[in-house]
């Protein structure tokens, strides 16, 4: 990463962090972008820069929450189908606890379930997820613009992870430690991907490559 590059990533480390703290202090809903600015000693046009909508200030794991099902699918090993792997990178992501699971303190917790904004925000996270993760099985399997085979699974896989992510967020803003929370997820996930087994098991499983 060369020198410009870096500035840029704290000054926009540095606007997410000032954000979150005066969403924490104050609520979502009653922290401006001036406010933020203020706080970050920025412009407001800075801020908007880096963050188009507010929302995203406070979510700011966007690109990676909406990417990471669709990036496991198409890195799966050969052998490997997608239930399997998104199974085996749900679970690796709840042992080490990951933010984008839902991992997070009480209090962020509450404050994004108590935003009708942000919790309207992360309904769009989910949907954006949801269609990243059908234009990837597509691919995979070779799927036409007319077979509805890969919307409808990427539905139910998107399905698991929202609940999921829900459930993350309600045991951690009632109180519950991340060793709670941790072990009700991996018994919620083994149970979830379990029931899509039966119908999705060798669903878009990579072709295994030839002994040359």
């Amino acid at each position: 990463m060369g020198l410009r590059e870096m500035k840029k990533q704290q000054t926009r480390q540095n606007i997410s962090n000032q954000a979150t703290r005066l969403f924490l202090r104050h609520g979502f809903d009653r922290v401006t972008i001036a406010d933020v600015a203020a706080a970050a000693q920025v412009a407001k046009m800075t801020v908007t820069n880096y963050f188009p909508r507010k929302e995203d200030l406070a979510l700011d794991l966007h690109e990676v929450f909406v990417a990471r099902p669709a990036r496991t699918v198409a890195e799966r090993a050969p052998g490997e189908s997608a239930l399997a792997a998104l199974r085996r990178a749900f679970l690796a992501a709840v042992e080490r606890r990951d933010a984008v699971l839902g991992f997070s303190g009480p209090d962020f917790a509450r404050m994004i379930t108590g935003s009708p904004a942000l919790v309207a925000r992360l309904r769009e996270f989910h949907e954006e997820r949801e269609d990243a993760l059908a234009a990837v099985l597509a691919e995979e399997t070779g799927a036409g613009p007319d077979d509805v085979l890969p919307r409808l699974t990427a539905a139910q896989f998107g399905g698991v992870h929202r609940v999921l992510f829900q459930e993350a967020l309600r045991r951690t803003a009632r109180g519950e430690t991340h060793e709670e929370v941790e072990a009700a997820l991996a018994e919620s996930a083994k149970t979830a991907f379990d029931l899509l087994e039966p119908s999705l098991g060798t669903y878009a499983t990579r072709q295994e490559q030839p002994v040359s």
